[in-house]
């Protein structure tokens, strides 16, 4: 069936993402779109929001949401009689399934209980802290401006609201030890955290640290390692490449990406993916109000895949799981040789990097750890 314009979703609920471009200050090592806001940035960008998700509804109707996730930056620097218009801005342009998973994410100095009250009120189901660690002498080395108890607090705070909750953690920092690493490690379970995601400090481009040698950082295949035998031990099923969780607690916003579903990106610098169109915004306030102002869609970069390229992407994307690729699935979008493809590429590597069997491809715990060689052969 022809679609009735080129940006209409497929059947079915959709996701939403809303980027705050906004930090108290910049971390060294972030390359995200996120500026410390100046007088009346954050007022400004709440309009030009409004006015894209306008640009977005007029042409998309309004969406069923299965997912919505607000990140940054760092949503809760937004005041919270801003946050009460944002809540207002997206409940007027969109309905909810019922079980929708609602998502926001939040750094612990900022993370207060009259957030986590009012989006209790509200409908969100899952805060997302940035911990990165619980030693003040590592979050120091790193630029963070909290502390490890404010970390702490912060989690326990969220989880006496209900919430589900998830800690992101960050290996391979500067001077870490092993045992520093464990020991985050085992604090993060011991709080109770449903979800943990781990992410390998990089030298990323753009980053205030972009011209430091990634030589001066520990080796983090062994902390990687260990995390992938310690988490399972507590309970936690490694079900994507950085991310470890309880039954029933993944992200299904996150899984919507990496199953290729469709999503609203909004704000500026977000990136969706719509009637196989991906596009990013602007990711400069100026330019982003230019053209929001100027009645136009905020994407300054977009592209329609080929079939072959969303093969590719495809497989990527879905070997970044721990199902890894369904093959009836895959075939009946692609075809038996993009199929074929994936396995000539597998093939080429060690046999316990990878399993094949008639219903699955998929990367084992081993083949997770070298990853992005194997990506970067897919694609």
């Amino acid at each position: 069936m022809t679609r009735r314009n080129p940006f209409e979703p497929r059947e079915g609920a959709l996701s939403l993402y809303v980027h705050v471009p906004f930090c108290a200050s910049k971390c060294p090592y972030c390359a995200f779109e996120s500026t410390v806001p100046r007088r009346g940035e954050v007022e400004l960008w709440l309009r030009l929001l409004q006015k894209e998700l306008d640009w977005w509804t007029n042409r998309i109707g309004r969406p069923l949401l299965d997912t919505c996730y607000i990140g940054g930056g760092t949503p809760t620097v937004l005041d919270l009689s801003v946050w009460r218009e944002l809540i207002s801005a997206i409940e007027s342009r969109f309905d909810f399934k019922d079980d929708a998973e609602v998502t926001v994410e939040a750094n612990p100095n900022s993370l207060e209980r009259p957030y986590l009250a009012m989006w209790r009120e509200w409908r969100v189901t899952r805060v997302s802290i940035g911990v990165q660690s619980f030693d003040d002498a590592a979050l120091a080395k790193i630029g963070r401006i909290h502390s490890a108890e404010e970390a702490r607090f912060a989690v326990k705070s969220a989880l006496d609201f209900g919430f589900s909750v998830n800690a992101d953690l960050m290996f391979a920092l500067p001077n870490q030890t092993f045992r520093d690493w464990a020991l985050n490690m085992r604090e993060a379970v011991s709080l109770g955290v449903r979800h943990i995601s781990l992410y390998q400090l990089s030298i990323e481009p753009g980053s205030a640290w972009a011209k430091m040698s990634a030589d001066s950082l520990p080796e983090g295949a062994d902390m990687y390692r260990w995390a992938q035998r310690y988490m399972p031990s507590k309970g936690f099923a490694q079900y994507e490449i950085a991310n470890f969780s309880l039954s029933g607690h993944q992200s299904r916003h996150n899984i919507n990406y990496w199953r290729e579903g469709e999503y609203l990106g909004a704000g500026p610098g977000a990136a969706g993916y719509l009637a196989g169109w991906r596009y990013k915004n602007s990711g400069s306030l100026k330019e982003y109000g230019r053209l929001i102002d100027g009645g136009r869609c905020a994407a300054v970069s977009g592209e329609r895949l080929t079939d072959a390229a969303l093969a590719r992407e495809a497989s990527v994307l879905a070997l970044r799981m721990a199902e890894g690729i369904d093959i009836a699935e895959y075939e009946s979008r692609y075809g038996a040789e993009a199929r074929e493809s994936v396995c000539r590429v597998l093939r080429g590597f060690p046999q316990d990097l990878y399993e094949i069997t008639d219903k699955n491809i998929r990367l084992t715990a081993k083949g997770m750890r070298i990853a992005n060689l194997i990506w970067q052969e897919l694609v």
